[in-house]
């Protein structure tokens, strides 16, 4: 599995739409909403609000771009492939989760370093320590709904289906825009998001809170309904391959 592991890092490395969508455009964005005046409150919580909520965002352009290709991969006989080695579904979801889990950390990185070096952010070590590994083992949930829907789904539907997701779960979520600011009613419905949860566990941290239960708690039962779904898929691909 460690094998297939680093195979996949590497074309995820050498994919211009990760580079871009992943890692160049959330510091871009990140950079435009402080700078410009954009972001809610003083500029010294503004950084750090937008900070958290645009490393966030470029976590998940690189969780779901993990999934992108998996249409691809399907009609180039690839899963076809994998079926014949001694790899068991649950290792091949896995062995793609994990590249997710790692394809992800220059996103997290590049939006923080932009706070460090252009915004002066500065918080205490801990808190430093406890934001990072949120936002990399939070990412877990979402590279599974990713790789489910690339097994799901075919060719383009995929990749369209997987923009589409980020976006709606990066907005409603209030990873752009704080949801404090949403209607009543679309506040409710981003409490219970993913994103929303995922970002907010580092959220807290930043300002010094503790992490709620029911942020946890959220992030966990996505986690164990995309699981599903992403094994769902694969099974369901390899059928059909």
């Amino acid at each position: 599995m460690w094998g297939y592991v680093r195979l996949e890092l590497t074309r995820t490395f050498r994919d211009g739409g990760y580079v871009i969508f992943a890692v160049v455009m959330p510091v871009v964005m990140y950079l435009i909403f402080t700078n410009l005046g954009l972001s809610p409150g003083d500029r010294h919580d503004a950084a750090i609000y937008t900070m958290v909520g645009m490393a966030a965002y470029g976590a998940l352009g690189g969780a779901f771009n993990n999934g992108s290709g998996i249409a691809e991969d399907r009609a180039t006989g690839w899963l076809r492939q994998l079926r014949l080695t001694p790899l068991t579904p649950a290792q091949v979801v896995t062995g793609k989760v994990l590249t997710g889990v790692v394809g992800v950390v220059p996103s997290i990185a590049a939006v923080l370093l932009a706070g460090v070096l252009v915004n002066h952010v500065t918080l205490p070590p801990q808190r430093w320590l406890a934001i990072v590994v949120l936002l990399w083992a939070g990412t877990v949930p979402f590279s599974l709904l990713g790789l489910g829907n690339g097994y799901r789904l075919s060719g383009q539907t995929a990749a369209v289906a997987n923009v589409a997701t980020m976006l709606t779960l990066s907005i409603v979520g209030g990873l752009w825009i704080p949801a404090e600011t949403f209607p009543s009613w679309l506040r409710a419905i981003a409490e219970w998001t993913p994103s929303n949860s995922y970002a907010g566990l580092s959220w807290r941290i930043a300002f010094g809170d503790a992490p709620t239960l029911r942020q946890a708690a959220t992030l966990v039962a996505w986690l164990l309904a995309f699981a599903v779904y992403a094994v769902y898929g694969y099974r369901r691909a390899g059928r059909r391959a």
